[in-house]
């Protein structure tokens, strides 16, 4: 790296006069401070490109970057110069696009201050304290509240779906930069630490551009586990006991005089290391080894609280005298600790040290004990699970409390016992998922061992089958040498799937016994495939009998992906809540069956419009179900990143939802780079928690009052309506002929594999059509070459044909729908911020990479022809003179990146064209990683990939 005076005037004047500039922040308004943010940080990027690559600041100028770039690309590839040149001014558009993020992030966060500070905290939107303020001001008594509380169970599920194209270590910058911005937005620092802090800045951002932006290997399973925990060691630890007390505060200042329980009502899930649905890198070795790194994750973080905690506590027992009950506990906690002597020497008269002390002598033994899992039985000192670390740590809180030292057990000791109980011995809950082809081929395997016959098994759709699942079922279970025998007897592909459930029964006794949260099945088609997943739960010995009646002590959640399959689902729930055992089995899990939707593949099956609606009517149906058979039904909601998989905001996508479908219980996916925005900086992830949490209890309490939510019977004939119609366009288009070649040629669908975005393929079984690819590369793809229409196609014929049978009427019914109805709002306007992010121009331009002209001019007419409609008949709604003229945040955000995100399309629609026609493997490889970096490009500047 060259010494910092060695890069001429702009180093020492031009940062002075940035450390200058920067003064003005923490005076600044949001919006102007969002403006001079930007421009600090723009300056800074092209001074580092000005030391580094100098061409490479013009084209962040813009100063002829398309011709730069496309001089690069078809004269001078051969020269490894010209191609490190390409790389570099791809790659600083990514980061451009990634420090305007990093900009708008603060800048949210300064928006959220402002409103607090000059309006009290019960006015931050999305607040507790605002939720709790409106309850209580309506009248809403508390012990409606408390009830509410007692079921609010809320669980963002990490996945490791392929849609994040950061490393680790580029989100490790990213988060040093967010915290260097907070730290100049402080008044305190003179002329020379601001220099100082602007000086780290740059330096933070030159540390970014040198680092690879682009994973060279497929990234492991492993790897991807890291990924995860790295979120809780950055924020997550920490946001969930202050989400706590946030709650608490607010219910103490809206009802004073009340008493509340709070139960661990948020917790998270995760799918990495146990998501096997077409992942063949996930076996059982692998969700072991996950299950020891999450609890050994959750053991260090608690070491490292425990010992601050004990540096502070250094009350003496003549400056605080403890109760007697305190003393009796410490004793206890001495003898077990087996070194009293020790203990109460090195640290005489500090009691609450000395507890602390021989919790970590047995916090350490437990640590000790997950390092050797795998070896003997566990260290006799070592804790048996996290309630009994939570159990000393209340015995600290309350001897506190009870010598009036409420500050001190409330600031100190609370949130880590609440850590405790939040994130146990698994800082997660590990969900396990497969398809139904893998269940099913399990199944008639054990079917065969069972049945000891040569013949086939019956259809998996007939009675015969159902009857044999529900016999089997029936059965005394048989004696673990019996299981094991038959478990031996199964080929190696369908052993490893009953491995699987072997392995919950062994590592929930060795990590935690909430170590595991569900299995999920995906392509649920039918009652039967989910009686299947309970057979094998039973053949590994996951049922219990109590009182000579079995029952299955791990949730099995049925996922209905496809609109058939939500069609479906009141049909397949009162099939399967029939059958006995299932009953018993939810009783004995808490009374809840949790069915998981999936927004993703309703989307691709029908389009943005019908997938919304079907997967609305879905829970509606299910939760009348639900209300009438005595069971609660409560919904995982499958969401992705982009709007086109269920990615609209958390507050609205909450508040749209089906009156009473929440009740206090809601799980929901975060995928990839939906994660890292949510949770990289500790701020944003503070705040994502509480709007996720505050929106389930706002829901819980008012949904069933409020009228944008009540069932309204013209409303509904026109959603379905609107979605039928819808439905039919989208299919038309998506399954004419020529479709899949138009697809693959007009995109970088193909090329989307070379990118290590995740350990996992992009198709099921190998298959290559588009049935069977993924609903993540099938959005990724159609958004990188600007058609969009995952998330528009089909409502613009949808609405025209609504108002050509309905007329005057009907467009008076659409618009008191765009005020009164939630659900139809939130489709119409997340339509329009997506038709926004549309280019024509560019689009025709990735289609011309389509060499046969019938088939490209036919497509693509019809992706024109829609597109203006559906600009038209949205506007109709609205009223709007504009697209996103409603959205003035959203329209800045997209104006700021437009043009940049407009000139990577162009090259990568370059790119592609001589990638494809390259004559040689070298010439291949040139091409290569610009054609990855402006994949990745276009996918920070929308912010979405997948």
């Amino acid at each position: 790296m060259r010494p910092l005076h060695a890069l001429g005037h702009t180093a020492d004047d031009g940062l002075h006069k940035l450390a200058t500039a920067s003064a003005s922040l923490p005076t600044l308004s949001a919006e102007n401070y969002e403006h001079a943010v930007i421009d600090l940080l723009s300056q800074l990027l092209c001074d580092v490109a000005r030391a580094r690559q100098p061409e490479v600041e013009r084209a962040l100028r813009g100063e002829s970057a398309h011709e730069s770039m496309s001089e690069l690309m078809h004269e001078r590839m051969n020269d490894r110069t010209a191609r490190v040149v390409l790389r570099r001014m791809l790659q600083a558009q990514g980061m451009w696009f990634q420090l305007l993020s990093i900009a708008e992030q603060s800048t949210a966060m300064r928006r959220r201050r402002e409103i607090e500070i000059k309006g009290g905290y019960d006015r931050l939107p999305d607040s507790f304290a605002r939720v709790i303020a409106e309850v209580a001001g309506a009248g809403v008594p508390a012990a409606e509240v408390r009830h509410a509380l007692s079921h609010l169970k809320v669980r963002p599920v990490l996945t490791a779906h392929p849609t994040e194209a950061k490393r680790v270590t580029v989100l490790e910058s990213h988060r040093r930069i967010y915290r260097r911005l907070m730290e100049l937005e402080s008044p305190r620092w003179t002329p020379r630490e601001r220099y100082t802090l602007v000086l780290a800045l740059r330096n933070d951002i030159e540390l970014l551009w040198m680092s690879g932006e682009l994973r060279l290997e497929k990234p492991t399973v492993a790897q991807e586990v890291a990924w995860g925990l790295h979120f809780f060691g950055e924020t997550l630890f920490e946001a969930v006991p202050q989400l706590i007390d946030k709650l608490q505060s607010a219910l103490e200042r809206c009802y004073p005089g009340e008493r509340f329980d709070m139960p661990r009502f948020f917790q998270f899930g995760s799918w990495i290391g146990g998501d096997r649905d077409g992942n063949p890198f996930v076996d059982d070795s692998v969700t072991r080894a996950t299950l020891h790194e999450h609890r050994a994750a959750s053991l260090k973080r608690y070491r490292l609280r425990l010992v601050e905690l004990t540096q502070m506590l250094s009350i003496t027992s003549e400056a605080l005298p403890v109760p007697d009950s305190f003393h009796a506990a410490l004793a206890r906690a001495l003898t077990r600790s087996g070194e009293p002597g020790p203990i109460a020497s090195r640290n005489p008269g500090e009691l609450f040290r000395q507890h602390l002390t021989c919790i970590l002598r047995r916090l350490d033994a437990t640590l000790a004990d997950t390092n050797q899992a795998s070896h003997g039985s566990p260290v006799p000192a070592a804790y048996a699970s996290a309630d009994d670390l939570a159990a000393d740590l209340l015995v600290i809180e309350q001897a506190l409390l009870a010598t009036q030292s409420q500050q001190l057990a409330r600031m100190l000791v609370r949130p880590l016992r609440h850590e405790v109980e939040t994130f146990r011995f698994s800082t997660v809950q590990l969900d396990l998922r497969q398809n139904t082809t893998v269940i099913g081929e399990t199944l008639r395997a054990l079917w065969r061992a069972t049945c000891g016959t040569a013949g086939e098994p019956p259809a998996s759709d007939s009675p015969e089958w159902k009857a044999w699942l529900i016999g089997e079922l029936g059965k005394p279970s048989e004696s673990e040498a019996q299981r094991t025998r038959r478990f031996e007897s199964l080929p190696p592909d369908e052993a490893q799937t009953l491995q699987m459930f072997r392995t919950v029964l062994e590592m929930r006794q060795r990590v935690d016994r909430h170590a595991f949260g569900a299995f999920i099945l995906s392509m649920t088609h039918r009652a039967s495939d989910v009686l299947g997943v309970y057979l094998l739960a039973k053949e590994a010995g996951l049922f219990s009998d109590s009182l000579g009646t079995e029952s299955c002590t791990l949730p099995v959640v049925p996922l209905l992906e496809t609109i058939d399959d939500l069609r479906r689902a009141p049909e397949i729930l009162r099939e399967l809540l029939a059958v006995p055992m299932v009953r018993r089995s939810i009783r004995a899990q808490g009374g809840v069956q949790e069915v998981m939707i999936g927004y993703s593949d309703s989307n691709k099956d029908g389009g943005f419009l019908a997938s919304n609606w079907e997967l609305s009517k879905a829970q509606t149906k299910l939760k009348r179900l639900g209300d009438e058979l005595g069971v609660t039904i409560a919904f995982f909601h499958g969401r992705g990143g982009s709007v086109s998989r269920g990615g609209v905001p958390a507050g609205r996508a909450i508040a749209a939802l089906p009156a009473g479908s929440v009740n206090g219980r809601f799980r929901v996916t975060e995928q990839g780079e939906v994660v890292s925005f949510k949770y990289a900086n500790r701020g944003t992830a503070q705040y994502h928690v509480e709007l996720l949490a505050s929106s389930v209890l706002e829901h819980t309490l008012k949904s069933e009052r409020e009228d944008a939510l009540l069932p309204k019977g013209e409303f509904d004939e026109a959603m379905e309506a609107l979605s039928g119609a819808s439905r039919a366009a989208y299919v038309k288009f998506i399954e004419q002929p020529g479709m899949l070649a138009y697809f693959q040629a007009a995109s970088p669908l193909e090329e989307l594999s070379m990118l290590n975005m995740g350990s996992r393929p992009a198709r099921r079984f190998g298959a290559k059509s588009l049935e069977d690819l993924r609903a993540i590369p099938w959005v990724f793809a159609w958004a990188q070459n600007r058609h969009a229409l995952t998330g528009w196609y089909g409502v613009g014929s949808a609405i025209e044909g609504f108002l050509a049978v309905r007329q005057e009427r009907g467009a008076e019914l659409l618009r008191r729908m765009f005020d009164e109805s939630r659900v139809f709002r939130l489709v119409i306007d997340e339509v329009e911020k997506t038709l926004a992010q549309v280019n024509l121009v560019i689009a025709r331009e990735y289609a011309s990479l389509v060499q046969d002209a019938h088939i490209r001019d036919t497509i693509f007419s019809q992706v024109e022809a829609e597109y203006r409609l559906t600009v038209k008949m949205v506007q109709a709604v609205t009223g709007s003179a504009g697209l996103g003229t409603r959205f003035p945040k959203f329209s800045a955000r997209l104006l700021r990146r437009a043009p940049a995100i407009d000139l990577i399309s162009r090259q990568q629609i370059e790119l592609l064209r001589l990638y494809r026609t390259a004559e040689t493997e070298r010439q291949r490889r040139a091409y290569q990683v610009p054609l990855l970096l402006s994949i990745n490009c276009i996918a920070s500047g929308f912010g979405a990939t997948g």
